[in-house]
């Protein structure tokens, strides 16, 4: 059943990285983080008083408050990373390089939670990483025309706080109703964000937020939580890699709805990296 909601987690994941652009063409970075946390804690609390799972919060160990603050916090990050990295870059760009934080995430599970690494899981990481290279190819991406390739560091943050996510959060997730720790994470993502929108006294730019995208700001806060609900609960009862390696199909979708929606036109080699992925997804996730 855990394979269920990590595919259900992805495709929301894919969605909200649409909306996600679409929100953030002219708003402010932080902000948009800021307000689309706000979001997802409200919409994550209401799921926790539906189920009546609030009650556990009293006995949460010491570890699990830790890992679970932890988790939130390189949540936070991976995402202003990945959000400066978006509004500058392209989708097909920044999608795929932010997700193979999975060969990071499988190393560290490897290292940190004794999880195996077969020879399949090589094969597929191997794969993995190909089909990123052919799909990313920054040389010739329109931003390097332009002397503007700040969005691969971006990306690259992204995926390392990314990838220390799934660590943090299957730790963290052991001994809680999952819906209740992932409203603990999201409490802390939500701290993160508007403690770094008023450090950089950005907190003004809430006045000139473009009237057009806070909707989509909203909905990439449902879909966003949505996923993150799904994640998790895949994540407390699948294998970390496994869930790990389902999230990052949401690349697939990302890509595929930015060529629908965006216009980012693909190339063969594009479409190669693409299907690279998907084999190599597909290896570590039913292999196990």
């Amino acid at each position: 059943m855990w394979i269920v909601y990590a595919v259900l987690s992805a495709i929301a994941a894919g969605i909200t990285t649409i909306f996600l652009k679409k929100g953030i063409h002219t708003t402010n970075t932080n902000m948009a983080l800021a307000l689309r946390t706000l979001v997802v804690l409200i919409f994550s609390i209401v799921i926790v008083l539906i189920i009546g799972s609030y009650k556990e919060i009293y006995y949460i160990n010491t570890k699990t408050w830790v890992f679970l603050i932890l988790s939130g916090f390189s949540t936070g990050a991976g995402w202003y990373y990945y959000y400066k990295a978006l509004q500058i870059g392209n989708v097909k760009n920044v999608s795929p390089l932010s997700k193979s934080s999975l060969v990071l995430t499988i190393i560290l599970s490897f290292i940190l939670l004794n999880e195996k690494i077969t020879l399949l899981k090589i094969i597929s990481l191997i794969i993995i990483t190909l089909g990123t290279y052919y799909i990313i190819d920054y040389k010739k991406t329109e931003e390097k025309k332009e002397n503007n390739n700040k969005w691969i560091i971006y990306a690259l943050l992204s995926l390392i706080f990314s990838a220390l996510t799934p660590i943090f959060g299957k730790i963290g997730i052991e001994n809680v109703e999952s819906n209740l720790g992932t409203s603990i994470r999201v409490f802390v993502v939500v701290i993160s964000a508007w403690l770094i929108l008023f450090i950089k006294k950005e907190y003004k730019e809430i006045k000139n937020i473009n009237k057009s995208e806070i909707k989509y700001i909203i909905i990439s806060g449902i879909t966003g939580g949505s996923s993150w609900l799904l994640y998790y609960k895949a994540l407390q009862n699948g294998i970390t890699s496994a869930v790990a390696a389902i999230d990052k199909l949401s690349v697939l979708v990302a890509v595929i709805l930015s060529y629908f929606i965006f216009n980012e036109k693909m190339k063969v080699k594009e479409v190669i990296g693409l299907i690279l992925i998907l084999i190599g997804t597909i290896g570590l996730a039913f292999k196990i």
